[in-house]
């Protein structure tokens, strides 16, 4: 019996026609005026024959709009109405659906942080594995915000001076003190990656990833990060988790927080 859970298969293939569907909506919806046939395929990387023909379909179907007289496209009414299903959903209810998969596919345990003003995280909500040996963190669990990888992460997209970085470390505790040498430079790989890690220095034993979800203007507004006991994963695993994660903010950040067009 098909499971929809099971990302684990490595038979599975994405189906051609869909996957070209959704690329040609993502090119209009990126563009800040209709398209004409050209202009989408090269923007979506599909062929003019097959996006023609993709874009007749999805106009007949109202998720597309065709302009007569410059013969052009943009996205249709039926996307309003999707959309619609979503308005006054809370980012939580969201983001959940693709913290389950993470923590499905990788078997971590994934958290959602909201950053407060105060310059701490809250955890908001959380999804973890089926592993019967894992880490657990209770919902309203607080903590610093420039501490463990959602740390760094933050502390990488508000692209301190050093100064003041050094001043913001200073309070953090730790059960085992990176040095703020040691701790700049992974700011400064996180900024580069997307992604930070913590190894054993928020809390011994204990191996987190972390990123942020920033809104339009870069600014970190949620954190996300996996958890899992030392010795558990293999670097590989936690640079393949890393890469997930970091898919994840950035289609959260677009969707929560999309960039006005002009």
């Amino acid at each position: 019996m098909y499971d929809e859970s099971d990302t684990s298969r490595t038979s599975q293939k994405d189906v051609g026609a869909v996957f070209n569907a959704v690329q040609i909506l993502a090119s209009l919806a990126a563009s800040t005026k209709p398209m004409g046939v050209a202009a989408v395929a090269r923007a979506s990387g599909v062929s003019t024959s097959t996006c023609f023909n993709i874009l007749r379909t999805l106009t007949r179907a109202r998720y597309v709009a065709f302009h007569h007289v410059e013969k052009t496209y943009s996205l249709g009414l039926a996307i309003a109405e999707l959309a619609a299903g979503l308005i006054g959903t809370s980012p939580t209810a969201l983001i959940r659906p693709e913290m389950e998969r993470l923590a499905i596919k990788h078997g971590m345990l994934v958290l959602l942080w909201r950053i407060t003003e105060d310059d701490h995280v809250i955890l908001v909500d959380r999804a973890h594995s089926q592993s019967a040996i894992r880490v657990e963190i209770s919902v309203g669990f607080r903590m610093p915000a420039f501490a463990g990888a959602v740390g760094r992460s933050i502390a990488a997209a508000m692209d301190l001076p050093t100064a003041e970085l050094s001043r913001r470390f200073k309070t953090l505790r730790w059960q085992s003190n990176p040095g703020f040498d040691t701790y700049r430079s992974e700011v400064v790989a996180a900024r580069d990656r997307g992604w930070a890690t913590d190894n054993n220095n928020l809390y011994s034993g204990i191996i987190s990833v972390g990123t942020v979800v920033s809104d339009a203007d870069g600014i970190p507004r949620f954190g996300l990060s996996g958890v899992c006991i030392a010795g558990q994963y293999q670097e590989q695993a936690v640079q393949s988790f890393g890469q997930d994660l970091l898919e994840v903010a950035r289609i959260a950040g677009r969707a929560l927080y999309p960039k006005p067009k002009p």
